[in-house]
């Protein structure tokens, strides 16, 4: 699915949410690597389960088709610095939700980049029939976890030792959901 194109300008920044097109393929696939290096807050290290350009060319094209689900992409200074996806099911009893995630590139933290994906993504859900939102959250990201309780998620449970960071440490996955009021 796609959505209109919202300009926005935060402690400095001028940026611009849109939904992802598929010339930004190649961009993406760098932008991903780039931001798997950059932060352990993610599942991947570093070159894990890469996506070429062309993996992401049929990622968005199918994305835009499927009304469940929705590409976002942030740009700003002449480059894309986030995106972010809501991911539907075509199986009946779990067509009623969506997963949620996001990463944006270090240098661009503190703009409120992932805060507006995730209204843009809340806005969107709320008005298109889906009820529920999920994500996972790492337990040391204590920024996301404010802003998804804030926006109205809860913590629906904990896995427990769940991720192996690069310290040699076991670290908890924070499991939320955002039901629709």
């Amino acid at each position: 699915m796609r959505i209109e194109e919202q300009k926005y300008f935060e402690k400095g920044l001028e940026y611009v949410i849109r939904s992802a097109a598929e010339e930004d393929a190649k961009e993406l696939s760098r932008l991903r690597l780039q931001i798997d290096v950059e932060t352990e807050n993610l599942d991947r290290e570093s070159g894990e389960a890469y996506l070429d350009e062309a993996a992401f060319r049929r990622l968005i094209k199918a994305d835009t088709e499927n009304s469940r689900n929705l590409f976002l992409v942030a740009a700003a200074d002449g480059m894309l610095v986030g995106f972010s996806r809501c991911e539907g099911s075509e199986l009946k009893r779990l067509s009623h939700k969506v997963e949620f995630g996001v990463c944006v590139l270090k240098d661009y933290w503190g703009h409120q980049i992932g805060k507006k994906f995730l209204e843009r993504s809340i806005f969107w859900a709320d008005n298109n029939e889906i009820k529920k939102m999920a994500l996972s959250v790492l337990e040391t990201n204590e920024t996301a976890i404010r802003l998804y309780k804030k926006l109205g998620f809860r913590t629906e449970g904990v896995l427990r030792k769940d991720k192996l960071l690069s310290d040699g440490k076991f670290y908890d996955t924070i499991v939320m959901g955002r039901i629709k009021p």
